[in-house]
């Protein structure tokens, strides 16, 4: 039998097949990905066969997993040399950021972008919170917009708590399946309540102290909102190691950059520090934005600089 995972908490997973029917599922013995270090074999959104194993207690031993079409990884916080899979199989990205309580960093959002752009997942950029910044933060806001709509992504600028409508928003969800990701604390679960009000997903308010947000949701969970539609619920991500991207091949998944490939006198050129380097001269004429080569410097070096 053939399903999709909905949820893992580690040692079992919810199985959904294509009939609707939900089971309890344990992993038979160890899976092997190829070439991958990873915390968890399957994930959320993986495709999965398995057998039943008690059908009074709906509970099934999966076997194997379908080859995957794509996936968001990041580096495991508890294993330095190993991944953890955050989904599977998706159609597009979500990323949720916040410019206030708590404020997304340029290079935490370049590095999502960089982690879809190596699978070329298209990528959502919701900007919330909108009701709570200045004149100027909004204008940050929508320079902010500008730049990444400018290299691909969709941007939006709402707030979750007060924008009556989300039309524009159901436009790119529809039939889709998107993983929703994010600080704690920048709205997912409450945009996810909006959206899909059934699903009643707890919420938190900001730490006065750390404006940081507090995790509300423990396992990634997919939800289908309405009939092909499924929106992936993930835990507030603190940090983003990026994982199977060679330094050299950095590049490639920066669209401006990418779009000047060739044009360096050295093939191999890093663009770092090397002479007549076509993406050097962008940059100091103002093509290429500051904020996206500070974190290409910053990824293609390694620094620990992942928030």
């Amino acid at each position: 039998m053939r399903g999709l995972i909905l949820r893992s908490t580690g040692s079992w997973y919810e199985v959904a097949t294509d009939n609707g029917k939900i089971y309890k599922g344990r992993l038979r013995g160890k899976i092997k990905l190829d070439g991958l270090k990873v915390t968890n074999p399957i994930a959320v959104g993986d495709y999965v066969q398995f057998e039943l194993e008690n059908e009074t207690e709906n509970t099934v031993v999966i076997h194997s997993i379908d080859n995957r079409e794509n996936y968001i990884i990041r580096q495991s916080t508890h294993k330095k040399h190993h991944g953890h899979i955050i989904a599977a199989n998706l159609d597009q990205t979500m990323l949720i950021a916040t410019l206030g309580q708590p404020r997304t960093s340029l290079g935490f959002i370049d590095r999502f972008l960089v982690s879809a752009e190596s699978f070329r997942i298209p990528s959502l950029i919701v900007f919330n919170k909108t009701d709570i910044l200045s004149e100027e933060g909004l204008a940050f806001q929508q320079e902010l917009c500008d730049l990444y709509e400018s290299l691909g992504s969709i941007c939006f600028q709402l707030s979750a708590l007060q924008d009556p409508e989300f039309d524009r928003l159901w436009e790119h969800l529809n039939n889709k399946k998107t993983l929703i990701a994010g600080h704690s604390g920048v709205g997912k679960s409450t945009l996810l309540n909006r959206l899909s009000p059934h699903l009643d997903l707890a919420t938190s308010e900001i730490s006065d102290y750390s404006q940081k947000g507090v995790h509300t949701t423990t396992f990634a969970t997919m939800y289908e909102v309405r009939p092909q539609t499924y929106l992936i619920d993930t835990p507030g991500i603190k940090e983003l190691g990026l994982v199977a991207i060679p330094p050299e091949d950095l590049g490639h998944y920066f669209p401006e950059m990418r779009a000047l490939l060739g044009l360096c006198k050295y093939h191999n050129c890093t663009h770092t520090n090397e002479p007549q380097c076509a993406v050097l001269k962008a940059v100091e004429a103002g093509k290429i934005a500051l904020s996206r080569y500070e974190s290409y410097l910053s990824m293609f070096s390694g620094e620990d600089n992942r928030k």
